[in-house]
């Protein structure tokens, strides 16, 4: 920013006077007042210079009130421009310090190209640029902290409610305990007080008849007397066999209340550490700047990786609950939201997954066997009823399927691009449903393919017993066929970004990437990784998630399970 302290004349300054300046002589390099600015405004040699007011001058930028003309080491004006070095120079310049470098240009052809209007419009072009990139990047930053904030809103509204969960369901177990504890104790302290009872009738009679037995012996007649002690003997040996019989049996066994806690509420103290983890994870970020002069080359033509550069970092694995560890996955997405859904076969059914594998909830059942399914928009998922003949579309957030598709040929492989479904039967022939209008067209030269793909006007295909990888156009016409010793019995296959291709390779427990054009193979998971028996595959194109179906270790002597590995590619 310029400085705000007025500027003085430079020649009367020299003399000791300070009269304010006026004018700037830009070849000169020299402020005026109003008096000497008149003679420089007449002298023949000066009477041309290009002049700007004092007050303009003192706006310009500091660094550019700072340039000069003259070189600050020799005194000289400069007269040359060194292309090795960046830099004008002088004469002496030349000698001193440049005596090696060879490309001297005149000073005055380099001046004459940044006169041209073009050079100052892109400059200017450049500041604009410049300017609004700036802005733009602290309106995403602001919008980032908001939704940062957000975010940590969201994430402790998260925590008390988990919180509130825990001590609901705590209160619950609790009064549910305290309930039995109650019921058990009133029972047995009314048994007790029932027998109680008894006992005291009878004693309340052994102690009458004990109270006048000195009576009963002293008054009464001989018969009387004996008449009476039958009766009493009979008394007391009724009332002997009374407490012999409640003795045999288990009125006088001690019964106690004794409250076992629950041993795996009792660990929660020990195995349980901490209440959760806050992680920071990363996306790709959504800020669009426009590219410098320099780098829009390199804008135009993206930077595609190649298959070598592709290599996947485990994140985390979907966690199975105890009792649903007789899944059978024959598919895995990620939807938009970040959740994971899978496709239990063998139980018939759709499970969904928080972003951070905790299983949340089944999202419907099915009556026919599912084979396939893909995300159609937003949470709604296709899902293919193998030999039911038809496709159901199921909305994820209401747990309902919302609409039927019926076929004249079996469904066990479904893909979309939120246009278009296709659907095929992996032995006949494929269809795609337009989603607009619900109108079905027959592909012809597609048969056989056992799961499907869209990616840009493209479908893809495995065909299991052929170990061969296809790419159609969406008319059905062949495009290319790609066979690899490393494929084996192929089964889900997904796309990222750039169209590469991933493969879940079940034959030999690996994930294959084939290149775009169909030509280049590598494995970039194996059964060295963990991978065993793959069945699905699925990728976000946006965020470069993978999820992928795997057989896993169980605990001790529990079997195998099947379960999803997440990684970031």
């Amino acid at each position: 920013m310029a400085s705000s302290v007025k500027q003085l004349c430079t020649i009367c300054n020299d003399d000791g006077i300070s009269n304010s300046a006026v004018t700037w002589c830009t070849e000169c390099e020299v402020l005026f007042c109003g008096d000497c600015e008149k003679p420089h405004s007449k002298s023949h040699l000066s009477k041309n210079h290009k002049t700007m007011s004092a007050d303009d001058y003192q706006k310009l930028p500091t660094f550019m009130q700072e340039i000069s003309s003259q070189c600050q080491d020799h005194k000289k004006k400069f007269e040359l421009y060194c292309s090795c070095h960046a830099c004008p120079c002088c004469v002496q310049c030349v000698t001193d310090k440049h005596k090696m470098c060879q490309e001297m240009k005149p000073l005055s052809d380099i001046l004459q190209q940044v006169k041209s209007s073009a050079s100052v419009q892109l400059f200017e072009t450049d500041l604009k640029d410049v300017k609004e990139n700036i802005d733009t990047a602290i309106k995403y930053l602001q919008t980032r902290i908001t939704t940062t904030d957000t975010q940590n809103t969201k994430a402790i509204e998260k925590i008390r409610y988990m919180r509130k969960s825990i001590d609901d369901y705590l209160n619950k177990l609790e009064q549910d305990l305290r309930n039995d504890l109650e019921s058990k104790h009133s029972q047995l302290k009314s048994n007790m007080a029932s027998l109680m009872q008894q006992m005291e009738q009878r004693a309340c009679q052994i102690n009458q008849i004990q109270s006048q037995f000195s009576e009963t012996t002293r008054y009464t007649t001989e018969l009387q007397r004996f008449i009476a002690l039958r009766e009493i003997e009979k008394i007391t040996s009724q009332t002997t066999k009374y407490i012999e019989d409640l003795e045999s049996g288990d009125h006088f066994i001690e019964k106690n209340l004794e409250v076992n806690l629950s041993s795996a509420l009792q660990s929660i103290l020990q195995d349980v550490k901490s209440f959760g983890d806050i992680n920071i994870n990363t996306t790709t970020s959504t800020l669009k700047i426009k590219a410098g002069r320099k780098d829009q080359a390199q804008h135009l033509i993206p930077k595609v990786p190649g298959v070598e550069q592709i290599k996947p970092s485990l994140l985390t694995k979907l966690t199975i609950p105890k009792d649903m560890k007789s899944l059978n996955i024959t598919v895995c997405l990620i939807l938009p939201d970040g959740n994971f859904i899978i496709l239990d076969n063998i139980n018939k059914q759709l499970l969904l997954f928080s972003n951070d594998g905790i299983f949340i909830r089944k999202v419907v059942s099915f009556t026919e066997f599912p084979y396939d399914d893909c995300l159609v928009m937003n949470n709604t998922v296709a899902v293919a009823l193998g030999q039911g003949n038809q496709t159901v579309l199921v909305d994820v957030n209401r747990s309902k399927i919302v609409q039927s598709i019926k076929l004249s040929h079996n469904c066990f492989g479904v893909a979309s691009d939120c246009k278009t479904l296709v659907i095929s039967d992996s032995d006949s022939q494929c269809t795609t449903v337009n989603l607009s209008d619900m109108s079905h067209t027959i592909l012809e030269g597609m048969r056989g393919v056992f799961r499907i793909s869209l990616f840009q006007g493209n479908i893809y295909g495995t065909k299991y017993s052929e170990n061969k990888v296809y790419c159609y156009k969406v008319t059905g016409e062949p495009l290319w066929t790609f066979q690899h010793q490393d494929i084996a019995r192929p089964r889900g296959l997904t796309l990222d970004k750039n169209g590469f291709v991933y493969i879940a390779s079940y034959g030999n427990n690996s994930i294959l990437v084939v290149s775009p054009d169909g030509k280049i193979c590598k494995t970039i998971l194996s059964d060295a990784d963990g991978i065993k028996g793959p069945h699905a595959i699925d990728i976000n194109r946006e965020t470069g998630l993978m999820i992928v179906s795997s057989h896993t270790s169980g605990e001790k002597n529990e079997k195998s399970y099947q379960t999803c590995f997440v990684y970031k590619v």
